[in-house]
């Protein structure tokens, strides 16, 4: 059995590196790399592998933020793209996995402590049912997790890239002035860092108020510490969409094993989540409005969710 690997969470502007104990999923040497630092992944992981003196494992998986359909693999919010087959081979390994980030995500949440997810709202979860995992930053991911006899099958998918469905006055105003912007507009339009930012100027604009653009990092900064009015309705109208779109994912699949939200925004403006629209938007299904008020939601304040969940989904597979 191989007892250490290397795992790499990879994003549209940061990668992640670690070593991990195959048999107690610990992390351990784990560095962060601006990405645009390297001109290839295969350079970024030869020089962690040479700076951290792990030239010797051999075992890698990666999490990416891009689809993950075959041998090419193009980052949608980078330029990195590379063969898998001439990684592998390039870097003499004996195993290289590359999944979807929000694949390794998914496969993070059955190893969870409970110190890394905060529940909010009603419901239970049953750890036998499908989950549903979405996440803002950069962009926006999504993944849903079915547990088996046999293990767990991680479904990834692209449903930030699905359409977005505007509900009140306000958010017609947003679909329109993001429809002139963007043509198609998807819930990652709204639900990232970009989209915050295009949150902000589209309300402002729905306000009639003349401002000047401002950083994600600024409006949530502002929202937080409730010195802007304008930053705290972005953070408002945020919550409440993404609270819709985490109903939708747990209608889609029945996931009773609970809706977890992941990515780096959310957990950094957990003191905003309790009194905004975000539960009552999970629960607002018409019909099916008692069905969603049964599944649980969660937030995973882990550290290194991707790379945990690399860790997992790569134990797996060795193991079968």
């Amino acid at each position: 059995m191989v007892k250490h690997a290397i795992v790499a969470d990879i994003g549209g502007t940061n990668a992640r590196f670690s070593r991990v104990n195959l048999e107690t999923l610990a992390l351990d040497h784990v560095v962060v790399y601006p990405c645009a630092d390297f001109a290839t992944l295969a350079l970024a992981l030869n020089y962690y592998r040479t700076e951290q003196q792990l030239t010797e494992i051999a075992h890698v998986a990666v999490a990416i933020a891009c689809p993950v359909n075959g041998d090419l693999v193009k980052m949608t919010n980078f330029f990195w793209q590379f063969s898998i087959s001439e990684t592998k081979a390039e870097l003499g390994l004996a195993e290289f996995i590359v999944l979807n980030d929000f694949t390794a995500v998914a496969m993070c949440l059955p190893a969870l402590t409970a110190s890394e997810k905060v529940k909010f709202g009603a419901g239970t979860a049953d750890a036998t049912k499908p989950m549903a995992v979405l996440g803002a930053g950069t962009g926006l991911g999504v993944g849903h997790l079915i547990p088996t006899a046999h293990g767990y099958i991680p479904l990834p998918g692209e449903g930030g890239h699905v359409g977005w469905t505007a509900q009140n006055e306000q958010e017609w105003f947003i679909q329109r002035y993001l429809a002139a912007h963007f043509g198609h507009v998807s819930p990652e339009r709204l639900l990232s860092g970009p989209g915050i930012e295009s949150l902000y100027l589209a309300i402002a604009a729905y306000r009639g108020v003349t401002t000047e653009p401002k950083t994600a990092a600024d409006i949530s900064q502002h929202a937080l510490a409730k010195t802007d009015e304008l930053c705290s309705a972005v953070i408002a109208q945020f919550f409440a969409s993404l609270g819709g779109l985490a109903g939708d994912l747990a209608l889609t699949l029945s996931t009773f094993g609970g809706v977890y939200v992941g990515g780096g925004i959310v957990p950094k403006l957990l003191p905003l989540l309790e009194d905004s629209e975000f539960r009552s938007r999970f629960e607002a299904k018409g019909r099916f409005t008692d069905f969603n008020r049964q599944i649980a939601t969660y937030v995973v304040t882990a550290e290194q969710p991707g790379l945990l969940g690399c860790a997992v989904y790569l134990k797996q597979i060795l193991a079968s």
